[in-house]
C-alpha cells in the first residue's frame, strides 16, 4: 500500500521535495557534523517549504535538543528526525467515529476551484465499487452547472443525486436530502455546497444553516463528516482557508487535492496541526480511481529523499 502510494504522489511532490531534499544536501554539503549553527538555515530551507513557522519551530526545538546530546550528528540523522516528526505530525488528527445508524453524512466544503465536486464524485465512486448505496446532494446552487456536473458524477458512480433549481435555497436541498436518505435507508449521503472564499461571509455563514439543518434531520448527537478539500497548489494560503473553515464548522478530515508537479505538499502538516483532523485522502489526477486513501510515511518519504 505504501509503495503504491509514493508511487502515485511521487511526481505530484517533486517540487517540494527537491527545495527540501536539494535544500538540505547543499546547506551541509561543506558541514558533514551538524551543528547548533546550522539551525537558522535550516529554519529558511523550511519554511520555504512551506511547512509553516509553528511546526518549524516545534521541529527545531527538538533537532536543537538532540544536537546538545549528540543524537542528531549528521544529515542522514536530521532527515530521519524530520522524517518521524513528519509522520508524528500528520497522523496527529483524530478521526470521529462512525454514526451508529444510517445514513452516514458527509458535508464537503472548500474554496472555488479545489475540486471539491469532482472529488466527492470519485469518493461516490470508490464507496459505491464496496457495495455501499450512496446518495447525493447538490448543495451548489449558486455555481452556473454544478448541479449538471454533480449529476454527470452521479451517473458515473450509480448514485442518486437529490437538486432543486439553480438559485435555490442550498439549506432546503440538504433537508430534502438528509430526509430522502433517511427513508431509502441509503449507507451514504455526500453533501456538496458551493465553492466559496473565506473571506466571503454570507456564504461561510450559509454553512452554519446547514450544518443546523443536518443536526435536524438526523438522530440526536449524530456526528457526520464535514470534509475540507484543499489544493495542493496554493501553499500557505491552504492554511488560512483550513483555519477559518475550521472556526466556522468544526472540520472533521481533510482531502489533499491537485498533487501535480507544482505541488506544496509541506503545509498539509501546518493545516493538521491547526485543525486536528486526519487527512483520508489525496487527489492524484482527473480519473474515477485517481483519490487515493493518505499514507502518512509515505507522504514522508515521498518529501524527503533518502540520499
Amino acid at each position: 500500500m505504501a509503495n503504491e502510494f509514493f508511487g502515485k504522489i511521487g511526481k505530484g511532490l517533486a517540487a517540494t521535495r527537491r527545495v527540501l531534499s536539494d535544500g538540505l544536501q547543499t546547506l551541509f554539503a561543506k558541514k558533514p557534523q551538524i551543528d547548533l549553527q546550522a539551525l537558522d538555515p535550516l529554519e529558511a530551507l523550511l519554511l520555504g517549504a512551506d511547512l509553516g513557522v509553528e511546526v518549524t519551530q516545534r521541529f527545531l526545538a527538538g533537532l536543537r535538543i538532540a544536537i546538545e546530546h549528540q543524537e542528531a550528528t549528521d544529515l542522514v540523522a536530521v532527515k530521519k528526525k524530520l522524517k518521524a516528526y513528519m509522520v508524528t505530525v500528520l497522523q496527529k488528527g483524530v478521526a470521529q467515529p462512525l454514526p451508529s445508524t444510517l445514513p452516514r453524512v458527509s458535508l464537503f466544503v472548500g474554496v472555488n476551484g479545489v475540486g471539491k465536486t469532482t472529488t466527492l464524485g470519485k469518493r461516490a465512486h470508490h464507496l459505491r465499487r464496496e457495495g455501499q448505496s450512496v446518495l447525493l446532494a447538490a448543495a451548489d446552487t449558486f455555481r452556473a452547472g454544478a448541479i449538471e456536473q454533480l449529476k454527470i458524477w452521479g451517473e458515473r458512480a450509480g448514485a442518486g443525486v437529490i437538486c432543486h433549481a439553480p438559485g435555490a435555497d442550498p439549506a432546503a436541498v440538504v433537508h430534502d436530502a438528509v430526509a430522502a436518505a433517511s427513508a431509502r435507508k441509503v449507507d451514504h449521503l455526500l453533501i456538496d455546497t458551493a465553492g466559496r472564499l473565506q473571506t466571503q461571509h454570507n456564504l461561510m455563514a450559509e454553512l452554519g444553516k446547514i450544518r443546523r439543518v443536518i443536526a435536524k434531520g438526523l438522530p440526536p448527537d449524530t456526528p457526520y463528516e464535514r470534509v475540507l478539500t484543499l489544493d495542493a497548489t496554493t501553499g500557505q494560503n491552504a492554511l488560512s482557508q483550513a483555519r477559518l473553515f475550521h472556526k466556522e464548522i468544526g472540520v472533521t478530515s481533510l482531502i489533499l487535492t491537485k498533487l501535480d508537479g507544482t505541488a506544496r505538499g509541506g503545509i498539509l502538516l501546518s493545516v493538521v496541526e491547526a485543525t486536528s483532523a486526519p487527512v483520508t485522502h489525496v487527489g492524484v489526477g482527473e480519473g474515477m480511481d485517481d483519490l487515493i486513501p493518505f499514507d502518512a510515511h509515505a507522504f514522508a518519504d515521498a518529501l524527503i529523499a533518502e540520499t
